[in-house]
């Protein structure tokens, strides 16, 4: 339900013959939605108590799949950059070219990790699992999302069914967290919406001071 709300926000994209040899993403204020909503649920959802909406829910995780544990969330997280530059590769031109889309990338990578580490040690969550004191948010998710909403940015005018696929993709990885015992809901959902925020704001100020000779010789 939330890659499918995520990726009918997000699907608002152009026709392919439209697609302008620059296009920047600019900021809007209902584009803050999706972002501020996830981390709003996820900080209500972080409470403490025995009887809490996260810990029933590991509780009923712990009575049906205890034994489960998978390494795959460890590399889905990084799979949308792999996907965004390899279509690219493949001669399915992305919306940025490769020196901007990177630079993007970095800072959107900077922005999510400075964020969740900073989050992490202030708050000294403890995981579910009593592993460590860095529960919240999850940085696996945040990482997926940041990932999701680069595929996302780079293709959705391209590839109408792009949205599903990034954020489909990146909610499996906060599921997988989840069903790991690694993570609360409300670290998951904290981690989306810095994911999503973090790589947004990366877009939005982005100056494509970058590779000009290039971008104006992109023909579609």
């Amino acid at each position: 339900m939330l890659s499918l709300l995520l990726s009918c926000y997000f699907a608002d994209a152009q026709p392919p013959d439209s697609l302008p040899s620059v296009s920047r993403t600019s900021f809007a204020i209902r584009q803050l939605n999706v972002p501020v909503t996830l981390s709003l649920m996820g900080i209500l959802a972080n409470g403490n108590g025995s009887e809490s909406f996260k810990k029933e829910i590991v509780e009923e995780r712990n009575e049906y799949i205890r034994s489960f544990h998978t390494h795959i969330d460890n590399y889905l997280q990084y799979a949308p950059f792999a996907v965004a530059y390899g279509l690219d590769a493949a001669g399915i031109r992305s919306k940025t070219d490769i020196v901007n889309r990177t630079v993007i990338m970095i800072k959107g990578e900077l922005l999510m990790v400075s964020a969740v580490n900073l989050l992490k040690n202030a708050t000294h969550q403890l995981r579910p699992d009593g592993s460590g004191y860095n529960s919240f948010p999850s940085g696996h998710t945040a990482q997926a999302f940041a990932a999701a909403t680069f595929l996302n940015e780079e293709y959705k005018d391209r590839l109408p069914w792009m949205p599903y696929a990034a954020y489909g993709l990146a909610s499996s990885v906060g599921l997988m967290r989840m069903a790991n015992n690694r993570h609360y809901v409300s670290d998951v959902l904290l981690g989306a919406g810095l994911g999503i925020l973090s790589m947004k704001v990366a877009y939005w100020t982005h100056q494509y001071k970058w590779n000009r000779k290039h971008q104006s010789s992109i023909q579609y």
